[in-house]
């Protein structure tokens, strides 16, 4: 982790804007605009882009993607040219932690996937692209979301390592564990055999 250099308070300030900014809810507000109707009585009512797509309407789901990492990176980014390197982790999980528990929503919210790889796109880019393409050959294997989203947070604190950034190392730990949680219904599908595929209604 980052040597911490910054005081309690201003770390307290990029806390609670990281959450606001992360708890924002990009998929429903995009369905709410585009007609979709409300993704809590759509599929697994969850308010990502996975479930976005079971709309049909892939340019919703493929704002929705862009949207919610942008969401985590550029908190990332503005905590880092503001402030420095602990300030800019620890807005990221906070983006991350509104994504997935945002207060709006009795704190009931995604699962975070496009957010973590946005963060990790800011935090250290060869580490965010080399998630991203995790993801992608997960996704292209299975034709799951789940799958790929945990296959890629597995190989996070790998690639954060051969890569070299130890600096990002707990990060990346904690990022993959709330990932891992956030998908133990899916994780539980999946050893069932029952775990539904990309585009599927």
């Amino acid at each position: 982790m980052p040597a911490i250099e910054t005081s309690f308070a201003l770390l307290a300030v990029w806390a609670v804007l990281g959450y606001l900014a992360g708890s924002i809810p990009f998929g429903m507000v995009l369905a709410k605009i585009m007609g979709l109707g409300n993704l809590r009585d759509i599929g697994s009512g969850n308010i990502g882009a996975t479930n976005v797509l079971r709309t049909g309407n892939k340019t919703a789901a493929a704002l929705t993607v862009l949207l919610d990492g942008a969401k985590g990176a550029v908190m990332v980014l503005l905590a880092r040219a503001i402030t420095g390197e602990d300030a800019a982790q620890l807005a990221g999980l906070m983006a991350f932690l509104g994504h997935c528990y945002p207060v709006w929503l009795g704190f009931k919210g995604g699962k975070g996937v496009a957010t973590f790889l946005g963060l990790m796109l800011a935090l250290a880019w060869p580490v965010g692209i080399a998630c991203c393409a995790t993801w992608l050959v997960g996704a292209a294997a299975t034709r799951m979301s789940s799958f790929a989203a945990i296959l890629s947070a597995s190989f996070s604190t790998i690639w954060i390592v051969l890569l070299g950034y130890p600096a990002l190392f707990f990060l990346g730990v904690a990022l993959t564990v709330l990932v891992f949680w956030r998908h133990r219904e899916n994780i539980s599908r999946l050893r069932a055999g029952t775990e539904p595929k990309i585009g599927q209604k």
